[in-house]
C-alpha cells in the first residue's frame, strides 16, 4: 500500500543508504544472482504497461488513478529500483532483494510516491511523451541504450563500475561517487513515476545528490517552526 497521500513538495521520493562493509568481489557475480529478478520483472513491467495504459483511460474520463492500479505500479517501481540498487545501478549493497511488491522499510533502497487524490484530465494525453521529451534526452545520457546491437552503459553504468574498481582494490565504496549516483537514479525515478501517470508535477531538472532525500520548502518550513 502507499505510506503517502495527497501531493506534498516532492511527491516522488529515493532514499537509501550505502551499505559497510561492502564484498570485494560479490559484484563479479552479481549478474548471475540476480537473474530470478529479471524474469519476474520482466512480467510484471508487461503488467505495469498494461496497468498504465488503464490508468490513462481512468484518469482522462475521472480524474482519478485507482488506487489498486496505483499501488501496483508503485510495487513494480520499489521492486526494480532495489534490484538496480543491489546490482548494477548503484552496487551499494550486498543485501539480497526482497521478491516484493511491497514497501520494505528495512531494505536499503526505499521509493515513494504520493497517491494524487486528482490528476489532469487534460496533461495525461502528453505528459507521458511532449513533456518528458527533454527528460528522455537527458536519461537516455545517464542509462545508455543500444547501438548496433550492442549496449551502450550510460553514466550511472560507468560510475558504478568505477566504483566497483576502487572497491576490490581499497574495500571502499567512494561516498563521492555514492552521492552522484543516487542523484542520478534519483532523476530517472522522477521522471519514471511522473510519465507512468502517478503524478502531475513535473521532474526538476535538478541533480539532488545523497541518500537522502533533500528537504523541501514545506519540511523547511516545519524545521523553522520547531525551533
Amino acid at each position: 500500500m502507499t505510506t503517502l497521500t495527497g501531493v506534498p513538495d516532492r511527491p516522488v521520493r529515493v532514499e537509501a543508504v550505502l551499505d559497510a562493509p561492502l564484498s570485494r568481489w560479490l559484484w563479479l557475480v552479481k549478474w548471475i544472482l540476480v537473474i530470478p529478478h529479471y524474469v519476474v520483472l520482466f512480467f510484471l513491467w508487461v503488467g505495469f504497461v498494461f496497468v498504465s495504459v488503464v490508468a490513462f483511460f481512468a484518469i482522462l474520463f475521472t480524474g482519478r488513478y485507482p488506487l489498486p492500479l496505483f499501488d501496483f505500479n508503485l510495487g513494480v517501481l520499489r521492486w526494480s529500483w532495489r534490484v538496480a540498487y543491489y546490482s548494477y545501478g548503484a552496487l551499494a549493497t550486498d543485501r539480497y532483494p526482497p521478491f516484493s511488491l511491497k514497501e520494505e522499510p528495512d531494505y536499503p533502497a526505499r521509493l515513494d510516491v504520493a497517491y494524487p487524490e486528482h490528476l489532469s484530465r487534460g496533461l495525461v494525453l502528453v505528459k507521458w511523451w511532449l513533456l518528458a521529451i527533454p527528460h528522455y534526452v537527458v536519461i537516455g545520457f545517464f542509462l545508455g541504450g543500444l547501438r548496433r546491437g550492442w549496449w551502450d552503459g550510460g553514466l550511472i553504468a560507468v560510475l558504478t563500475l568505477v566504483a566497483a574498481v576502487i572497491l576490490t582494490f581499497t574495500e571502499k565504496y567512494p561516498k563521492q561517487i555514492f552521492d552522484l549516483v543516487l542523484g542520478l537514479n534519483r532523476w530517472v525515478l522522477r521522471v519514471a513515476a511522473y510519465v507512468a501517470l502517478m503524478t502531475d508535477q513535473y521532474p526538476p531538472f535538478r541533480l539532488d545528490m545523497g541518500g537522502a532525500e533533500p528537504a523541501g520548502p514545506e519540511q523547511r518550513d516545519a524545521s523553522a517552526l520547531t525551533r
